[in-house]
Protein backbone atom coordinates (compact mmCIF):
# COMPACT_ATOMS: atom_id res chain seq x y z
CA UNK A 1 0.00 0.00 0.00
CA UNK A 2 1.36 3.62 -1.11
CA UNK A 3 1.51 5.64 1.96
CA UNK A 4 0.23 9.12 1.34
CA UNK A 5 2.15 11.39 4.43
CA UNK A 6 0.07 14.43 3.31
CA UNK A 7 -3.74 14.84 4.48
CA UNK A 8 -5.44 14.64 1.00
CA UNK A 9 -7.88 18.33 0.97
CA UNK A 10 -11.50 17.43 1.98
CA UNK A 11 -13.28 17.72 -1.37
CA UNK A 12 -16.04 20.72 0.52
CA UNK A 13 -12.67 22.61 0.75
CA UNK A 14 -11.64 21.66 -2.85
CA UNK A 15 -15.97 22.60 -3.60
CA UNK A 16 -15.27 25.98 -1.56
CA UNK A 17 -11.80 27.28 -2.68
CA UNK A 18 -11.87 26.20 -6.08
CA UNK A 19 -15.22 26.78 -7.21
CA UNK A 20 -17.69 28.65 -5.03
CA UNK A 21 -15.24 31.39 -3.66
CA UNK A 22 -13.98 31.60 -7.65
CA UNK A 23 -17.09 32.20 -9.32
CA UNK A 24 -18.47 34.09 -5.86
CA UNK A 25 -21.44 31.87 -5.54
CA UNK A 26 -23.11 31.89 -2.08
CA UNK A 27 -23.54 28.32 -0.65
CA UNK A 28 -27.48 29.07 -0.79
CA UNK A 29 -27.01 29.63 -4.54
CA UNK A 30 -25.47 26.77 -5.13
CA UNK A 31 -27.39 24.52 -3.17
CA UNK A 32 -30.07 25.60 -5.10
CA UNK A 33 -28.31 25.50 -8.24
CA UNK A 34 -27.56 21.47 -6.88
CA UNK A 35 -31.20 20.99 -5.99
CA UNK A 36 -29.63 20.24 -1.98
CA UNK A 37 -31.04 21.86 1.18
CA UNK A 38 -27.97 24.68 2.33
CA UNK A 39 -27.51 22.43 5.46
CA UNK A 40 -26.26 19.71 3.28
CA UNK A 41 -24.06 21.53 1.13
CA UNK A 42 -22.67 23.32 3.86
CA UNK A 43 -21.98 20.32 6.46
CA UNK A 44 -19.37 18.89 2.83
CA UNK A 45 -18.03 22.53 2.70
CA UNK A 46 -17.51 22.42 6.09
CA UNK A 47 -15.86 19.08 6.06
CA UNK A 48 -18.56 17.28 8.00
CA UNK A 49 -20.04 15.61 5.12
CA UNK A 50 -19.34 13.60 2.35
CA UNK A 51 -19.40 13.61 -1.46
CA UNK A 52 -21.91 10.74 -2.22
CA UNK A 53 -22.62 9.20 -5.36
CA UNK A 54 -25.75 11.47 -6.10
CA UNK A 55 -23.74 14.73 -4.86
CA UNK A 56 -20.65 13.88 -7.24
CA UNK A 57 -23.23 13.54 -10.26
CA UNK A 58 -24.94 17.05 -9.63
CA UNK A 59 -21.58 18.64 -8.73
CA UNK A 60 -20.03 16.99 -12.08
CA UNK A 61 -23.16 18.66 -13.73
CA UNK A 62 -23.28 21.77 -12.70
CA UNK A 63 -19.30 22.70 -12.91
CA UNK A 64 -19.06 20.30 -16.10
CA UNK A 65 -16.56 18.06 -14.13
CA UNK A 66 -16.52 14.20 -13.88
CA UNK A 67 -17.92 12.56 -11.15
CA UNK A 68 -15.19 10.53 -10.87
CA UNK A 69 -12.69 13.67 -9.71
CA UNK A 70 -15.43 14.61 -7.18
CA UNK A 71 -15.75 10.84 -5.69
CA UNK A 72 -11.64 10.21 -6.06
CA UNK A 73 -11.46 13.37 -3.78
CA UNK A 74 -13.67 11.67 -1.28
CA UNK A 75 -12.05 8.20 -1.49
CA UNK A 76 -8.32 9.59 -1.13
CA UNK A 77 -9.73 11.19 2.03
CA UNK A 78 -11.37 8.53 3.60
CA UNK A 79 -8.63 6.37 2.84
CA UNK A 80 -6.26 8.24 4.64
CA UNK A 81 -7.75 9.03 7.58
CA UNK A 82 -8.64 4.76 7.49
CA UNK A 83 -5.44 3.80 7.60
CA UNK A 84 -4.49 6.30 10.14
CA UNK A 85 -7.29 6.35 12.48
CA UNK A 86 -7.55 2.45 12.25
CA UNK A 87 -4.72 0.15 13.20
CA UNK A 88 -7.09 -3.13 12.85
CA UNK A 89 -6.62 -3.66 9.29
CA UNK A 90 -2.93 -4.08 9.53
CA UNK A 91 -4.04 -7.87 11.54
CA UNK A 92 -5.09 -9.00 8.62
CA UNK A 93 -2.79 -11.50 7.36
CA UNK A 94 -1.79 -11.41 3.61
CA UNK A 95 -2.65 -14.94 1.99
CA UNK A 96 0.18 -16.33 -0.04
CA UNK A 97 0.11 -16.11 -4.10
CA UNK A 98 -0.25 -20.07 -3.72
CA UNK A 99 -3.32 -19.74 -1.73
CA UNK A 100 -5.29 -17.69 -3.86
CA UNK A 101 -4.34 -19.36 -7.31
CA UNK A 102 -6.04 -22.59 -5.98
CA UNK A 103 -9.03 -20.58 -5.31
CA UNK A 104 -9.42 -19.08 -9.11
Amino acid sequence: MRKMKRQPTHPGIILKEDYLMQLSVSIKDMADILVVSRKTLSKIINTRGSITPDMALRLSRAFNTTPDLWLNLQKNYDLWHAARDSKEWRNVTPLSPGLLNSHI
